[in-house]
């Protein structure tokens, strides 16, 4: 079911949202600390603030001002929090957010649009193959959306193909909640067990963590090797723990879908400025009806589009296309500009290649420099240079490749600390 106000005119979905933005405002003014003091400092009046557009009027709010002044952006008292999650910050230590009892109702909410989109129904089973513990609010969303949509959930955590197959033929479940490339681990462990993965009870994947979609919003490379394996559906959803919502495709697989009544986004140049339609920017949210830590015109730091024509799907909202990267993982390279997700793609591209991390330094000039791990089963230099010279077609630019064993590689991607595998490293 597709709620009412996102099939409206995009006129109705304006006004809707600005009337929501003005019950935001006035609720940080009235409970938020950090926006108190920022409003009072920047001389912000609560009747100059009546529609998305006045939003620019108020200063960014980033995840250093998230670290360094965490406490003071909660609204309500410690005793109505019910659920604490955190979420990595800039300055070392995670930030802490709480969730209310409404907060958590808004989160279930979202995550089931966000099913329903997908084409999850009620009785369908879905096995979630992403952790709940460890402060993870994904995991926990996961769960809550399903739960009020009416689906029944498998919750066997990340990792381990033989437990994911004993889960998967044992119960039937018809959708996987899982991290794309490990798919592609499911389908080798499947093959070399005699497991009929292509006839298995799987019609779906709700994919997190990795882009499914290039820019212009086709396959990338990662997509179109698992599905010319195993004929199943893959979603792609992109959410984090600060917007407590979530951007996830429908069935026509052409971005994820806004939901008006969740939260506001802009797409910015580097002066804060909007840019135009379909054009690359860093996306900035308001969020809208919660509680215990509404945030304002945050940052994200991931680089994204927005597409503005209308779905097939019936829906009048705009969509976001994948995280192109991430304002601070910006690399310039002999030159040109790249993004993890680009190098992602690329490796992708070759079956011999069974892990990689890319790893980013600085050298003894400053500039960057770029270092590709990768355990593959050809080690030889012929594919050495077929790797360089795909590199060089696709990115204009040929990084330093070199070989590792599996294990090397498997502890440092595959971190128990970590709740996502870590494929690319910053070190400047």
């Amino acid at each position: 079911m597709i709620p009412d106000i996102e099939t409206q005119s995009i006129t109705d979905i304006e006004n809707f949202q600005n009337a929501l933005l003005q019950k935001q405002i006035a609720y940080l003014l009235e409970n938020s600390p950090f926006y108190q003091r920022r409003f009072k400092a920047e001389n912000i009046q609560i009747d100059t603030i009546k529609t998305v557009e006045d939003l620019q009027k108020i200063s960014v709010t980033t995840k250093a001002d998230l670290q360094m002044y965490n406490q003071d952006f909660f609204c309500v008292d410690k005793t109505e929090i019910r659920d604490y999650a955190t979420t990595s910050g800039t300055l070392g230590d995670p930030v802490t957010f709480g969730l209310t009892d409404n907060d958590l109702e808004r989160l279930a909410y979202n995550e089931m649009l966000s099913f329903q989109g997908a084409g999850v129904q009620k009785g369908d089973l879905v096995q979630l193959m992403t952790t709940m513990d460890r402060r993870f609010m994904a995991g926990l969303a996961y769960f809550l959306g399903l739960r009020k949509l009416g689906a029944g959930i498998v919750r066997v955590g990340a990792g381990v193909p033989p437990l994911q197959w004993d889960s998967i033929l044992r119960y039937q479940p018809k959708f996987l909640i899982a991290v794309p490339s490990f798919l592609l681990k499911m389908i080798e462990y499947a093959e070399e067990n005699n497991i009929d993965y292509k006839s298995s009870s799987v019609k779906g994947v709700i994919c997190i963590g990795e882009a499914l979609r290039t820019t212009d919003l086709q396959p990338t490379l990662l997509a179109q090797r698992i599905q010319e394996k195993w004929n199943i559906n893959l979603f792609s959803t992109y959410a984090s723990t600060e917007m407590s919502a979530a951007f996830t495709e429908c069935n026509q697989f052409a971005g994820g879908h806004h939901h008006p009544e969740l939260i506001i986004s802009e797409i910015v140049n580097e002066n804060n400025e909007p840019v135009a339609n379909g054009e690359l920017g860093e996306l900035v949210v308001t969020t809208l009806g919660v509680e215990a830590m509404p945030l304002l015109r945050f940052k994200t730091g991931d680089m994204v589009r927005k597409h503005t024509e209308k779905c097939k799907c019936g829906r009048s909202t705009y969509r976001l296309g994948p995280v192109e990267g991430r304002k601070q993982q910006m690399i310039k390279y002999k030159g040109t500009t790249l993004y993890p997700p680009a190098m992602h793609d690329a490796v992708a591209h070759f079956k011999e290649i069974k892990l990689h991390l890319i790893e980013i330094s600085s050298n003894e000039i400053g500039t960057d420099e770029i270092l590709i791990r990768i355990f593959s089963e050809d080690t030889t230099d012929e594919f050495i240079g077929k790797l360089k010279d795909y590199f060089r077609a696709r990115l204009r630019v040929t990084p330093q490749i070199i070989f590792e064993d599996e294990l090397t590689l498997q502890k440092i991607i595959y971190d128990p600390l970590s709740r996502k595998p870590i494929t690319f490293i910053d070190k400047r």
